[in-house]
């Protein structure tokens, strides 16, 4: 496919849609004009970032800027659709989809270029800040890989407990605490995500041998903890 391909379905979509439609207007793929409204669509066979900069550049000279890029045959939509329409939105820019059937060409507007109004999202900001309070310490590398286990807040508070039971054996979670523990105390030993601490009594927890053996595999992490801890 070229790009030149979209031309007459985007054309004629314009032209459908009472727009005077004219292509190649000084680096403009297709600039559309109804009355003083002028509207610019950007061609490309593949969303990327080419695309991207042409379209903010295009930006300059109208708000009503478009993209415009086929769905391959058999597809529902184009790759990484959600975060295309996320990044369009914030360039406040349009997102054109153009379907090549057996008899014909279908094109659909899946986003138009209105003013962003941006949204925070409280909950996962909220969620990011009670990660960074939990830490002791620093233990991750940016940039790793998704399958490399991190070394989370929870993960470190765990650890911890842990090496305070293995210590001073068998403690309720108001003594942990006492002893440094975080506020999820009782979250983690009554969750026992790990598997690590045994309720011996009412209100009383002790390690266990999944939770040692845990210790020795992760000796390096609980030694570098503990001295961050006691600093």
């Amino acid at each position: 496919m070229k790009e030149t391909d979209l031309d007459e379905p985007v054309r004629k979509w314009l032209e459908g849609q009472g727009y005077e439609v004219s292509c190649e207007v000084k680096n403009c793929d297709i600039v559309a004009r109804k009355g003083d409204e002028l509207l610019i669509v950007e061609l490309k066979t593949r969303f990327s970032l080419d695309l991207v900069y042409q379209a903010v550049n295009r930006k300059a000279l109208s708000d009503s800027v478009y993209v415009a890029v086929p769905v391959a045959e058999g597809k529902k939509t184009i790759p990484r659709y959600k975060e295309v329409r996320k990044l369009l939105s914030r360039l406040e820019t349009g997102l054109i989809l153009v379907r090549f059937m057996k008899s014909k060409t279908k094109v659909e507007v899946a986003l138009h270029p209105v003013p962003f109004a941006p949204r925070k999202a409280h909950r996962r900001r909220a969620s990011i800040i009670r990660e960074i309070d939990g830490r002791y310490s620093e233990f991750n590398k940016a940039g790793s890989a998704s399958g490399d286990r991190k070394v989370s807040a929870y993960r470190q508070q765990a650890l911890y407990i842990a090496s305070v039971l293995k210590e001073q054996g068998p403690l309720s979670p108001s003594a942990l605490v006492k002893s440094g523990a975080g506020n999820k105390t009782q979250q983690i030993l009554s969750g026992n995500v790990y598997g690590w601490f045994d309720r011996i009594s009412r209100g009383v927890y002790d390690l266990n041998d999944a939770g040692r053996e845990a210790l020795e595999h992760q000796s390096e992490i609980v030694s570098r903890l503990m001295e961050s801890i006691n600093h």
